[in-house]
Order: C-alpha cells, then sequence, then structure tokens
C-alpha cells in the first residue's frame, strides 16, 4: 500500500513538473536567452576593453618613442588623447610625462588636465588623492592661498594617506611668504597625526625647532 502511495505521489510530482515547463516554457526560453546574452555581451566588453587598453598602451608608448626622436607636437597631441581616455593607469602616466618634460607650458592647460583625471577617471580613492597633491604641487610656485587651499582641501579635510604630505606643502607655501604663524599651525597638524609619512613628520620636527619656534 504504501508502495502504491509513492509511486503515484511520484508521478503527481512529475506531472506537476511537466505541467510547470509545458505552461512556462516560453518564460523560460527568454529567460535562457537573456541570461546567455548577457554572459556574451560582458565576454565581448571584455574583449573590447582588453583590446581598447592594448591600443592605449601601444599609443602610450608610441609617444615616449616619438618623443626620444623629437617630434614632440606629436607626443602631445597623442598623450592628451590617451589622458582624454580617462584610463586608470596610462592617463595618469600620460600627464605626469607631459609635466615632467616641460611639453605643455600654459598652466590652464595642465589644470584642465589634471580636473578630468580627478574629476572625470574611475580611480582608487588613495590614487585620486595622489593626483590632486600633484596638482597642488604643481600649482604651488604661482597659486593663491585660496586657490592652494582649494586644491588640497579634499586631502587635509580627509584620513588620507597624503594628507601630511599636503599640509607640508601648505606649510612650507606659508614659510615662503613669510607668513611664519600659519606656517606653524600646519606643521603642527602634521605633528598630531596618527598617519603621517614618517619623512615628513622628521622634516616638519625640524622646521619647528630650526626656524619656527617661539
Amino acid at each position: 500500500m504504501d508502495e502504491d502511495i509513492a509511486i503515484i505521489d511520484e508521478k503527481t510530482r512529475n506531472e506537476k513538473i511537466k505541467n510547470f515547463f509545458v505552461q512556462n516554457k516560453k518564460l523560460l526560453v527568454a529567460s535562457i536567452l537573456f541570461i546567455v546574452l548577457i554572459l556574451l555581451s560582458f565576454y565581448l566588453f571584455k574583449i573590447y576593453e582588453n583590446k581598447h587598453r592594448e591600443a592605449l598602451s601601444n599609443k602610450f608608448n608610441t609617444s615616449l618613442i616619438d618623443y626620444k626622436n623629437g617630434d614632440k607636437n606629436k607626443v602631445v597631441t597623442n598623450l592628451k588623447e590617451v589622458i582624454n581616455e580617462k584610463d586608470s593607469t596610462y592617463s595618469p602616466l600620460a600627464l605626469y610625462f607631459l609635466i615632467d618634460n616641460d611639453l605643455i607650458v600654459n598652466t590652464n592647460e595642465i589644470n584642465s588636465l589634471f580636473d578630468i583625471l580627478i574629476e572625470k577617471t574611475s580611480l582608487e580613492t588613495e590614487i585620486k588623492n595622489l593626483i590632486i597633491y600633484k596638482k597642488g604641487l604643481y600649482n604651488a610656485d604661482f597659486s593663491s592661498e585660496n586657490d592652494l587651499l582649494e586644491i588640497l582641501n579634499p586631502i587635509i579635510n580627509s584620513k588620507s594617506l597624503w594628507k601630511s604630505h599636503a599640509l607640508y606643502l601648505v606649510a612650507e607655501y606659508f614659510y615662503s611668504k613669510n607668513e611664519k604663524q600659519k606656517s606653524k599651525e600646519f606643521f603642527v597638524q602634521i605633528l598630531n597625526l596618527d598617519n603621517a609619512n614618517q619623512e615628513i613628520k622628521i622634516e616638519t620636527q625640524k622646521r619647528l625647532n630650526r626656524d619656527l619656534s617661539d
């Protein structure tokens, strides 16, 4: 008797499963096709992304060769194109190369390229903070107090690993302007940081003891 009931139950389950597939055939087929399309789209996107990055890599490396050959105008054009691609690796490298080799003298243009990296490029937080710091460093020699602080405030008001670097830059900026009290205030902030760079902390203490002691 129990065996008969078990056989009936199994037939009932099988019938229900069969009916479910029959009744939902179109939905199941559509779902499978959708999943296949998603996987295929992801695969094709990764292929495109890899080829695109390879092309950027080639353009960057070719620019270095062109620079050695003296074709600076072509180098500037190509590296600006790399920056505008907003790539997390090659766009920052392209900007650093332009700055390090003085290939663009217009400060507004350089700052616009910095802004592409900072505002429009997908970067890890500390990489972005490093670029903000480099922008501050680039502008420190000719920028006003307000402009420099505006650039560096996102780091100064954070717990970034680059905070001590930014504070040191501002402190030295004020020291160069002979605004010693402001300079001292920023140096003291460095000493109170838990994650301050140790070399910067040592140089800060030297500066305070040598030049800013009461």
